[in-house]
């Protein structure tokens, strides 16, 4: 049986003395599309955060590939090819799309030719960046800023791509572009996705598994598809509306 290419097993991790994360286990598998739901506050986030060393684990491990990076800095996880879209978008908003980019480019090892691939095909999905190329980050919309997070994420060429709360306050269109750029990046490339939303009904029809987070805890998890006819996932999530 092949290694996941993200484990996480019993992870904990608190913000002083408010446990955030109370026994965490996670798999991704390569090529896998994995959704992580759950109301707000639920810990979807702090896992993200925590993966990427804020806060810090207090106890569990983080795998990558089977190399434990539970503690591994920031920096050494951009060259070991993991890549984020954090909630907030966080773009550099006084540099142009097109520097907000090459940021993106600077943590891959690749040619010039290879730069100029990706660029290409992140101007393909996202071909709104490129009427923009020009524009300053903080001038573009909602929806074009969180394009152009994805795609500088994108930019470095990731093994892993996670994304936190891609469609928070975006137009159902703007949502749609998005889902369905990140659905093509996994059928054609292979790529790796995991994707912490709130949206459960559009989380989960792009994923193949998910899981269910409630007070910091795993309450559930499945094939995604399984997940959607739940009755209990349709009165949490889905019939009540968006959480």
């Amino acid at each position: 049986m092949s290694v996941p290419l993200l484990e996480i097993r019993g992870l904990h991790a608190a913000y002083g003395n408010i446990e955030a994360l109370k026994g965490i286990d996670i798999d991704v598998a390569r090529g896998e599309i994995v959704a992580l739901i759950g109301a707000n506050g639920a810990g979807k986030s702090t896992l993200m955060m925590t993966i990427f060393g804020r806060p810090r684990a207090r106890s569990g491990e983080i795998l990558f590939d089977g190399e434990d990076i539970t503690h591994t800095p920031t920096h050494e996880l951009a060259r070991m090819r993991i890549a984020q879209s954090p909630e907030g978008r966080r773009i550099f908003p006084r540099m142009s799309v097109a520097e907000n980019l090459r940021m993106g480019a600077d943590a891959a090892e690749a040619s010039d030719s290879e730069r100029a691939a990706d660029l290409e095909r992140v101007l393909a999905l996202f071909p709104r960046l490129k009427e923009r190329m020009t524009q300053r980050g903080g001038t573009l919309s909602g929806g074009e800023q969180q394009m152009l997070a994805i795609g500088r994420a994108l930019m470095s060429r990731p093994r892993l791509l996670m994304l936190d709360e891609p469609s928070l306050g975006l137009a159902p269109l703007i949502t749609r572009q998005i889902f369905d750029a990140i659905r093509t990046l996994n059928q054609t490339d292979g790529l790796t996705v995991l994707v912490v939303e709130q949206n459960a009904n559009h989380a989960l029809k792009l994923a193949h598994r998910g899981y269910v987070m409630v007070n910091g805890l795993i309450a559930m998890s499945g094939p995604a598809g399984e997940l959607l006819q739940r009755p209990e996932i349709r009165a949490a999530y889905l019939e009540g509306g968006r959480h």
